[in-house]
């Protein structure tokens, strides 16, 4: 139904259809204030403002919800946008609306697009209001699922910057609350903003398949109807065609063309019972051969967020594999609804659905996964990951099932278990035989570990684990045994730091920037700074936010580079990281402005056959500042004061440390990347020099991805 046409009648008549017993007054009165309050505002398209609100609302009744929260859809904007107040909702409706009202209102003044940082803060933040209520999700996630159908009348860069933050977090938010159709709807709303040659490509590819060979939906569906009536089983066979980013992740992931990329179509078989969901697997793979590995059955192993259903991958027609969930109809409301089945309604009762899952015990036990994070970055790495991941299941010795994100190794199920046993693993068994702990674990796998006194975890773990609970736990144990060493590193890296602003790091002012980045002790700022978690210019930017290297007039790092047309914005490549003096091409990307690569950087040859897109460009005559991020590769003797001496050197030559990464640690030498903020190439060069002149140093090279395998950061 167009928004514009959605009366408060008609409202009222698609909550009637599954809730009879629906408080039709106060649904009336909450569409009549919201009305009323948005008086006059209109959205970008040129339409009232309101149709929004309602139209969240409308697609809030497809989950079937409950009246307070269809209320707070269409007051979720009043108390940010208009004159009414949290005390006016809460007399004119109740408290719990109020309550939705202000939670939702929170979310919206969340900025989830800034950088890493302030992310991982907010993406805390939207959990603990996830905990209060999750309705306050449902009702964000309908809304960004209604300005993602009509963000065409925004800006060209507001469209990118609100379809990446849907992309990197709303989408996977609701794949994770188990509500699969928005999930791909936002992820395909995105992608035609943020690739529309990609998606049109693809949809291109689906016409000139079915020219060729005809409806294969129509086809397949036809069939398994026929097996299912020979076996006498009651069951309705639904076929469609995957969403276009759906394929071309696939296509990005496998590395596949579309014409190789074969499960490309997807069927669901529901029924009535259990029993017949076994039995419905049996002719399905009776009549078409099963695909090796790729069966998962989560009705006896449900996910978290409720989840229920068969997967099965068959060759069906022309050898072409089709995917196939088989679930009982109980068990579709909730794959279709997620969470938010626990709401639903029928016929005027809160829907009694045996799988909907408690929601409270389902955020408190997903912030339980991430409660361990003592930092933000290392919550925000330990949510994305748990968003994205599918699952496998493997039992303890005894028995016991353990969940683990796909791609889980013996670590990550070591410290599921417990922490004391993950730090002290010094093996795996799998299914009785011995196996490196890289090892990938399967579905099904018994996993033994084996555990040694006074071992502790090695810096390679975290490249081995997956899952965030093990890398926190790995960091932590990490920090502890170097923690003396990370501290008087930091304290070199601090002096630098604050010398580049002409300032001293005194006591006094670490315990500042302790205390304003939220930090135990000055130890612990000193034990991060040394240990890399946190940077120099943080630590100089928490205590004097304003200040900035003294550059004498130095050329603005946003308008350093000359040729590029009015408006039009860049971003330094990272595998070659120009500096100025150097020589430099420009890449454009529609929507995200032109990228720059020095004029010897072998990504450039991707591009060769596109000439359209090479802009000639040059750096802006002048002394720069020192914002230029490179990185040098050092080997230095593993002596007394060695790296104290490095960086002494480094902020002599009046350039930052941003960051440190040891790449080897031997008893006679380290090996480690220094991510420097230099002026241009020259400066590189004087500093070069000067290392190589010291005695501690026994190489020095300038690091770039495209010369190395190791990528930098």
């Amino acid at each position: 139904m167009d928004t514009t046409e959605i009366t408060a009648d008609d409202l009222i008549s698609l909550v009637k259809a599954y809730n009879p017993k629906t408080n039709e007054k106060l649904l009336r009165a909450a569409y009549d204030f919201g009305r009323d309050m948005h008086a006059g505002q209109l959205r970008h398209s040129g339409e009232a403002y309101f149709n929004h609100p309602v139209a969240v609302a409308a697609i809030l009744t497809e989950q079937q919800l409950d009246d307070d929260t269809l209320i707070t859809a269409l007051l979720h904007d009043t108390v940010e946008d208009t004159r009414a107040s949290y005390k006016d909702i809460e007399r004119l409706f109740s408290t719990e609306v109020a309550e939705l009202v202000d939670g939702v209102t929170k979310l919206t003044n969340l900025q989830l697009n800034s950088t890493e940082t302030k992310q991982a803060e907010n993406f805390r933040k939207l959990f603990m209001a996830m905990s209060k209520d999750l309705r306050v999700i449902l009702v964000k996630l309908a809304d960004r699922l209604h300005n993602m159908r009509t963000i065409r009348a925004m800006r060209d860069d507001k469209q990118a910057q609100k379809a990446r933050e849907t992309m990197d977090i709303y989408a996977p938010l609701a794949g994770r609350m188990g509500m699969q159709w928005m999930r791909e709807e936002l992820e395909d709303l995105a992608f035609k903003v943020l690739n529309p040659e990609g998606r049109a490509s693809i949809i291109r590819r689906f016409i000139t398949l079915q020219r060729e060979s005809g409806d294969v939906i129509q086809r397949i569906t036809g069939d398994m109807r026929l097996e299912l009536d020979k076996a006498g089983i009651d069951a309705e066979v639904y076929g469609r065609a995957k969403k276009p980013y759906s394929i071309w992740r696939k296509m990005q992931e496998k590395e596949l063309s579309f014409s190789r990329l074969s499960d490309i179509y997807g069927f669901r078989i529901l029924n009535n019972s259990e029993e017949d969901c076994y039995r419905i697997l049996g002719v399905i793979h009776r009549r078409w051969r099963a695909v090796p590995g790729r069966f998962k059955d989560y009705i006896s192993q449900p996910k978290s967020n409720g989840y229920r259903s068969i997967h099965t991958t068959v060759s069906g027609r022309d050898g072409k594999r089709v995917e196939v969930q088989i679930r009982t109809r109980q068990m579709h409301d909730v794959a279709e609804t997620g969470v938010a089945a626990h709401w639903s309604y029928r016929e005027g009762k809160r829907s009694k659905n045996p799988f909907a899952v408690d929601p409270v015990k389902w955020i408190s036990q997903l912030n339980e996964q991430f409660d361990a994070e003592e930092n933000h970055e290392d919550f925000l790495e330990a949510v994305k990951l748990e968003m994205y991941a599918d699952q496998v299941f493997c039992f303890t010795p005894k028995g016991d099932v353990v969940k683990l994100p796909r791609g889980a190794t013996p670590i990550d199920f070591a410290y599921a278990i417990h922490t004391r046993i993950g730090n002290a693993c010094v093996g795996a068994k799998i299914d009785g035989m011995r196996v490196p702990l890289w090892t990938r674990v399967k579905n099904g796998q018994s996993i033994e570990i084996i555990r040694a006194e006074g071992q502790t975890p090695q810096v390679t773990w975290l490249d081995i684990a997956t899952t965030g609970k093990a890398k926190s736990a790995i960091r932590r144990s990490l920090r502890e045994v170097d923690r003396a060493r990370f501290v008087k590193l930091g304290q070199e890296l601090a002096r630098s730091a604050f010398a580049q602003v002409d300032k001293e790091a005194t006591d006094k002012v670490l315990r500042t920037a302790a205390k304003n980045m939220r930090l135990e002790d000055v130890h612990e700022l000193l034990a991060r700074l040394g240990s890399s978690e946190i940077t120099g210019r943080e630590v100089v930017e928490s205590v004097y936010p304003d200040i900035t290297p003294k550059e004498g007039g130095a050329i603005d790092a946003r308008s350093a580079v000359v040729g590029l047309e009015q408006g039009q914005f860049h971003n330094l490549a990272p595998c070659c990281t120009p500096l100025p003096g150097e020589r430099i091409i420009g890449i454009t990307f529609k929507g995200q402005g032109v990228t720059v690569h020095a004029i010897d950087c072998e990504k450039l040859s991707e591009y060769e056959d596109q000439p359209e897109r090479w802009i000639d460009l040059r750096w802006h005559d002048g002394n720069h500042q020192a914002v230029y991020g490179t990185v040098i590769d050092l080997t230095i003797s593993n002596g007394a004061g060695a790296l104290g001496r490095i960086c002494t050197l480094i902020g002599e030559a009046s350039a930052n440390i941003s960051d440190l990464e040891f790449l080897e640690r031997k008893p006679d030498f380290y090996r480690m990347l220094i991510y420097l903020d230099l002026r241009d190439v020259a400066h590189l060069h004087s500093l070069m020099l000067t290392l190589e002149a010291e005695d501690d140093v026994a190489e020095v090279t300038r690091f770039r991805k495209i010369d190395a395998q190791k990528p930098t950061r």
